[in-house]
């Protein structure tokens, strides 16, 4: 997979769902974007989270993506890739010849970090 986040994280595992996909990623702690996001208080992008659930999109549905409208974007809790570098992204996925929708949810331990629902266009 090919991302414009280059080393910002990693997919530990990932498998098929009744409605989609659920992946295991692992944020690097030492990627630079830390360094100025910031400085001695690491918080993860929420930019970053959408464009991670974008690239596992177009991994699982072997698609090229283009971002079409954001609904519902929640971010429930502060991703500190120190204290909570691994987490568990659930994807509802709705394909149809033009479109990709997707809600997911991305969570911490028992924590839910993130909700949102994207429609991607395919390029």
């Amino acid at each position: 997979m090919q991302s414009i986040l280059n080393d910002f994280y990693a997919v530990t595992s990932h498998e098929k769902t009744e409605k989609g996909f659920t992946a295991n990623i692992t944020l690097n702690k030492d990627h630079q974007i830390f360094n100025g996001h910031f400085p001695g208080n690491p918080v993860t992008p929420g930019v970053c989270m959408m464009q991670i659930v974008k690239d596992l999109t177009e991994e699982f549905t072997n698609s090229k993506l283009f971002l079409k409208s954001a609904s519902n974007v929640k971010f429930m809790a502060i991703i500190n890739p120190f204290e909570t570098p691994d987490l568990v992204l659930e994807m509802d996925i709705n394909e149809n010849e033009d479109e990709i929708k997707v809600k997911n949810t991305t969570t911490f331990g028992e924590t839910i970090a993130l909700k949102l629902s994207v429609t991607y266009k395919k390029i």
